[in-house]
């Protein structure tokens, strides 16, 4: 895919490390929340925040710490590996926000489609576990936490592993549509939900075609947050207004 983004230093060799401690991480925090789940259970506000964070904590915390020592073992900064310190921030961030205008009338309508289309094979769609936890959330503090976590946190890290790390990886051997479309979907497949299978993957894809715009991860992460925050109002305002 042509465009602007600069080469990038990632071995193979540490990108599958990456990837297999992230998904370690990931089983070992998911044993841990169904064992504390099993013994105590989650009615209360603040065992229901423990066990989020814990599950946050086991990916996106664990995939921060080792995209930051991933970067160290290349010998080079965030700055560079990432693009933060590319000039014309400010067109970056135009782009983002324009492109996160654009995107949430496209996603809804694909939501629609995969939501018909699941509803002639019999199949509910159902909410991304995440939103079904927000959606059960009783306190205002419980929502800051969910709105921490989907507005800064999750586009941050997951930026960083998806178009940070895997596609400039697999573009740069060689594998350049295995590149967007294999890790966008890789990225809709880890949201663990079929409805959103199909608008994540087209977000996904053109979060990726922003980032090798700007040549900024900036830009992406901002697009991926601010489609995450209106969702997040959105949740909110259904439930201030429910339908009855």
């Amino acid at each position: 895919m042509p465009g602007m983004l600069s080469e990038k230093p990632w071995k193979p060799q540490l990108v599958v490390r990456l990837l297999a401690a992230l998904f370690a991480g990931l089983l070992l925090g998911a044993l841990v929340v169904q064992g504390y789940r099993s013994q105590i259970g989650d009615k209360s506000t603040a065992d229901r925040v423990f066990l989020f964070v814990l599950g946050v904590l086991s990916f996106h915390g664990v995939g921060l710490v080792l995209v930051h020592v991933f970067v160290r073992e290349h010998g080079t900064t965030w700055r560079e590996a990432f693009g933060f310190g590319e000039p014309r921030l400010g067109r970056a961030l135009f782009l983002a926000v324009l492109v996160a205008i654009m995107i949430m009338p496209i996603a809804l309508s694909l939501r629609e489609l995969s939501a018909r289309f699941l509803s002639r094979f019999e199949v509910t769609p159902q909410p991304q576990e995440a939103v079904r936890v927000m959606q059960e959330a009783t306190s205002p503090a419980e929502l800051a936490v969910y709105g921490l976590f989907a507005i800064l946190i999750a586009p941050f890290v997951e930026e960083l592993i998806f178009r940070g790390v895997l596609y400039p990886t697999l573009k740069q051997n060689g594998y350049r549509r295995l590149a967007l479309w294999g890790t966008s979907f890789f990225f809709a497949v880890t949201h663990a939900n079929l409805a959103a299978l199909l608008p994540l993957t087209v977000l996904a894809v053109i979060l990726t075609f922003l980032y090798e715009t700007t040549n900024n991860l900036a830009a992406p992460i901002v697009t991926h947050s601010l489609f995450n925050a209106v969702n997040y109002g959105f949740m909110i305002w259904q439930k201030l207004h429910p339908v009855l």
